[in-house]
């Protein structure tokens, strides 16, 4: 029995991340370096990754710090990049020590028994999980760091950020996170296509075609339980020519709103005059599951009447097929 508790009390999770706008092939790269530590691997686009180290700490005789060292030396050495480890017993203390890395690349361990007294003076949007506008209504209730938010009552947080936000704060405040890592390769891309009958030129037509494709989409993802981190239109015009334009979403969503809004810009920004369309694809990039993400109260209350209908929506589809709701009913919904 204490043998148990004593391989639950171990920091195994390593938090890595990545450089900013690091090339696809070399982050690749660096889930194959991880994997040569452990078969545990979870990959989260665009540049972090998780490890458990759980099995690898006993195969390879070294504490997870020292495992920490040994990536960095060959991503540094094979790859030519560095990267930030934390580690620590739960996804949320490694995920907050990696991000305590000043400068390029280092290892940061924390060890169980002393989570509280790290976490506790770090100011509260340091805690990972917790955005800038959770951040900033905890500060106006007078909640500056994560010891205080560990030490506020559960109901009185949950007033604050909402039911299930405001207890997931407080637990990972408290260094509870019973999420474990997932093994989980680069995900893939999820794309949806229009063929115009003709040749078109017609702005409204092409619009109308688009928003089709993001409610497609928006469908899709939703029912594989992902969201996007980007978006790419490309358009396919008269003559064999193509183009695409890639933007990142502000903020990971499955949902028609932020979907259409995205998709918008990129038709915008592809500067159409006279080009004559023969075809679209929506494609969804960096797609992570949804449980990821916490979704945080928008205080739009009409943002948050479209998403209750979006959920109906998705409920009728499921049962009286894709084509139940077309989308002049979802336009509508969303004007």
């Amino acid at each position: 029995m204490a043998a148990a508790e004593d391989q639950v009390r171990v920091s195994s999770v390593m938090h890595v991340r990545c450089a900013d706008r690091l090339p696809g092939d070399v982050f690749r790269q660096v889930l194959e370096q991880c994997a040569e530590l452990s078969p545990t691997v979870q990959a989260l686009p665009p540049s972090v990754a998780l490890v458990e180290l759980k099995g690898a700490l006993r195969y390879h005789g070294a504490d997870a710090g020292r495992l920490g060292e040994v990536l960095r030396v060959r991503t540094l050495s094979r790859l030519g990049t560095d990267v930030r480890v934390g580690i620590g017993p739960t996804i949320t203390v490694a995920a907050t020590a990696s991000g305590q890395i000043d400068g390029p690349g280092g290892v940061l361990a924390v060890d169980p028994d002393q989570v509280l007294d790290w976490l506790g003076p770090l100011p509260v949007e340091a805690l990972h999980g917790v955005g800038p506008k959770q951040a900033a209504a905890l500060r106006e209730y007078g909640v500056h760091c994560v010891g205080l938010l560990a030490a506020v009552p559960p109901a009185t947080v949950q007033r604050l950020l909402g039911g299930k936000a405001g207890r997931v704060a407080v637990d990972r405040a408290r260094g509870i996170d019973p999420r474990p890592v997932a093994p989980r390769a680069m995900p893939a891309s999820a794309s949806v296509r229009h063929s115009f009958v003709q040749h078109t030129l017609d702005g409204a037509v092409v619009r109308g075609a688009l928003l089709d494709l993001v409610i497609q989409l928006g469908l899709q993802l939703r029912g594989r339980d992902q969201v996007a981190r980007g978006l790419t239109l490309a358009l396919r015009f008269a003559g064999g020519t193509g183009r695409e334009k890639t933007r990142r979403l502000p903020e990971a969503s499955a949902h028609e709103d932020d979907l259409r809004t995205m998709a918008y810009r990129l038709i915008d920004a592809a500067g159409l005059q006279r080009g004559r369309l023969t075809g679209l694809v929506l494609r969804g990039e960096d797609l992570i599951d949804a449980g990821q993400i916490a979704e945080q109260i928008s205080l739009d209350q009409a943002r948050e009447d479209r998403l209750v209908a979006e959920a109906v929506s998705d409920r009728i589809r499921g049962k009286f097929g894709p084509g139940a709701i077309g989308p002049a009913a979802t336009f509508r919904r969303a004007s």
